[in-house]
């Protein structure tokens, strides 16, 4: 992957930041924390560009995420929601569930796609449900690139700072990762079994209403 990123990025430059977080944010596996920590070092500091450039790195970083997030957005609201209440419940999904989606962009949508454009993982996601509910576009483009900005420019000043370190990075984080890990398979146990539930509830009364 490292190769891959540094010949695109001798290939077409800037341009290459753009496509890579484009697909990203598409949510095709091409994380953020190598796209951008590479910029840094590949196009500003092994250029010799000022460190200006890293802010130039946030611009590019953000428009390639609100892009590739488009995709992710417009998928969310053309398969949209008959397709959930039809299959949902083979991946947990409940018709409460999307009730409650609704409602959280409906009055948070905008803290929400903001926030969650600066943590890992959730950030490539989000613009799915965010089109499965119809968030109002503008918002969802203007609140998407607002918080991939400052995500962008901190990977890409690490990559800057670090140089061929950068993976250095990683070494910091490492020691939180089995605390993070073990919340997270509580958390996601917990969760199972009270999706199952609530489909057992909801297959109920299903079934009360035909009878």
């Amino acid at each position: 992957m490292l190769e891959f990123i540094t010949d695109v990025y001798e290939f077409i430059g800037w341009g290459g930041v753009v496509f890579m977080m484009a697909v990203e944010s598409a949510a095709i596996p091409l994380p953020s924390e190598i796209i951008m920590p590479l910029a840094g070092w590949k196009l500003i500091l092994e250029r010799e560009s000022s460190a200006w450039f890293i802010l130039l790195a946030g611009f590019y970083g953000a428009l390639g995420n609100l892009l590739g997030s488009l995709v992710a957005y417009y998928a969310g609201a053309i398969g949209g929601r008959p397709l959930l209440e039809r299959y949902g419940k083979y991946v947990l999904i409940t018709r409460k569930d999307l009730d409650r989606a609704d409602s959280w962009f409906e009055k948070r949508g905008e803290l929400t796609v903001f926030a969650t454009r600066m943590m890992p993982v959730i950030r490539t996601f989000i613009s799915i449900p965010a089109g499965v509910s119809r968030m109002n576009i503008w918002k969802f483009s203007i609140y998407t690139f607002l918080g991939a900005f400052p995500w962008s420019v901190g990977l890409a000043y690490g990559g800057y700072v670090l140089g061929e370190n950068w993976e250095d990075l990683r070494s910091v984080m490492r020691p939180f990762d089995i605390p993070i890990i073990l919340a997270v398979l509580v958390a996601v146990a917990w969760y199972v079994r009270h999706k199952l539930k609530e489909l057992k509830a909801e297959a109920a009364e299903g079934r009360a209403g035909k009878a």
